[in-house]
């Protein structure tokens, strides 16, 4: 009997000392493998960016040049495809929430961008893609047929619905790589530091790029060229992340929070009716189990009846709702109303949003103008959006370092600048940006009406930067 019962212990013995290897099973143990993942996660993304940062600002060229498509018509069209860019993201984030998983989606997305871009440059590469070449300044060019719209559309569809697939999950998936629950607490806040800056800077790196590089080869290579390069770059993208599948971790799709903000929503509208509970009432308020909210605040208090239990037996044994849309916790109720919150800071950036969405104008501006540095140098129009990068780059660094502890030196203790107060002086600077702008147009384009710049293009030199025009003559 004591050798049965022995025999017994360690059959009930051997599960718990195999659970900690089925626990871990498919977290890296080695540190290079961890940083593998997480190098390949960040250019992943970063090459994304690259393909698509380095189409955007010469395409309005490409569009009029080679669709013969009109400025408006095809500012309006680039909008879009920016708007849906970022967009699609939100819609990313919950299908790979609620359904597909970070790796999928992913990978979803990395296949989209690349047969985007790749349809984008086969409109370049084959002649009947695109209307025939005319002279526009001669000759009434024709306009695209049905079918090359379609073509062109759907280039842009696919690298947006890419977009949404890459953005929201890249930052999130290389987390995943390093949160490893078998390691420190210090050390992996250490490791994560090190992840998000390197993420960071790469994404940063791969817009420069984008702005200087791409931009260069398109303007002195053409756009067969050009849109190979980002078509090469997308490949590679999709190729390295794909090799390194069997090393990812890849969690599981879980209940996304968008799916929670829409159950308190139609929770509190089936409740509308409802009285909140009293102070001597039996019922009170769903919270999560384990969590230090008893009830929600009483800020946008309508929302609080979709935590308001109406019946016990909406409770299951475990604490848990046995319907998540007849009855809400508490946690998810306030994390709707911190979305709310944050909304009206958020509308701020509208405005900002429409002023740098300008970029197809100031492109053209910047076409107009002599924008040689040297003889044989001339910075590319579609790199100008780089001054905006500088720009922000060199404030931080003045506000960080600068203004910030000369002003705490002179003021004798800790200064600092509010958010909002930065935000208005964001907004205001965004402000004078565009009075600028409008007032060196409309310099500019006086300037090249009373030159006949209009009326002969073909016989003028492009306007300088101080607005005035030289005839070849």
């Amino acid at each position: 009997m004591e050798i049965e019962n022995t025999s017994d212990e360690k059959k009930m013995e051997q599960p718990q000392q195999q659970s900690p290897s089925k626990k871990t099973k498919g977290w890296p143990h080695n540190h290079a493998i961890h940083y593998s993942c997480e190098i390949q996660s960040s250019t992943n993304e970063a090459l994304e960016k690259v393909a698509s940062y380095g189409l955007l600002p010469n395409m309005i060229l490409y569009l009029m040049g080679d669709y013969h498509i009109g400025i408006a018509q095809g500012t309006n069209i680039l909008f879009f495809w920016s708007a849906a860019t970022n967009f699609l993201p939100v819609i990313g984030a919950f299908v790979s929430d609620s359904y597909l998983g970070r790796f999928l989606t992913i990978g979803f997305g990395s296949i989209s961008s690349f047969l985007g871009i790749v349809l984008l440059w086969l409109t370049a590469m084959i002649p009947q893609a695109r209307p025939p070449p005319c002279n526009q300044f001669k000759e009434k060019c024709k306009t695209p047929t049905s079918p090359q719209y379609a073509v062109l559309i759907s280039c842009f569809a696919l690298m947006s619905i890419g977009a949404g697939g890459i953005r929201p999950c890249s930052l999130a998936f290389g987390t995943d790589q390093l949160n490893n629950r078998n390691r420190p607490k210090k050390e992996s806040d250490i490791v994560l530091e090190k992840f998000f800056n390197w993420y960071f800077a790469a994404t940063a790196t791969s817009i420069v790029i984008a702005f200087t590089g791409i931009v260069y080869v398109q303007d002195h290579a053409g756009w067969k060229v050009g849109f190979g390069v980002p078509t090469i770059l997308m490949f590679l993208s999709a190729l390295f992340f794909f090799l390194a599948s069997s090393l990812y971790v890849k969690q599981k799709a879980t209940v996304s929070v968008f799916t929670g903000f829409a159950q308190v929503i139609v929770v509190a509208y089936k409740n509308r009716k409802s009285s909140f509970p009293s102070q001597n009432s039996n019922l009170g308020y769903h919270q999560k189990k384990g969590s230090s909210l008893s009830q929600p605040t009483n800020k946008l208090r309508f929302l609080n009846k979709a935590c308001i239990i109406q019946n016990p037996q909406d409770i299951t044994p475990d604490g848990e709702a046995s319907n998540p849309w007849a009855l809400c916790t508490v946690e998810q109720v306030e994390a709707l109303k911190s979305l709310i919150r944050v909304m009206p800071l958020w509308s701020t950036s509208i405005m900002m949003s429409i002023n740098i969405s300008q970029g197809s104008f100031q492109l053209l501006q910047a076409k107009s103008m002599d924008r040689h540095i040297t003889s044989g140098f001339q910075y590319p129009a579609g790199s100008f959006g780089m001054f905006t990068i500088i720009g922000a780059v060199i404030w931080i660094g003045l506000y960080d370092r600068v203004i910030i502890p000369l002003a705490t030196k002179i003021r004798g203790k800790p200064v600092k600048i509010e958010i909002k107060t930065r935000m208005g002086l964001g907004l205001l600077c965004s402000f004078i940006a565009m009075a600028v702008s409008a007032i060196v147009e409309h310099v500019r384009r006086k300037e090249a009406l009373a030159s006949g710049y209009l009326n002969n293009p073909g016989e003028w030199w492009p306007c300088r930067p101080c607005g005035s025009c030289h005839s070849i003559s």
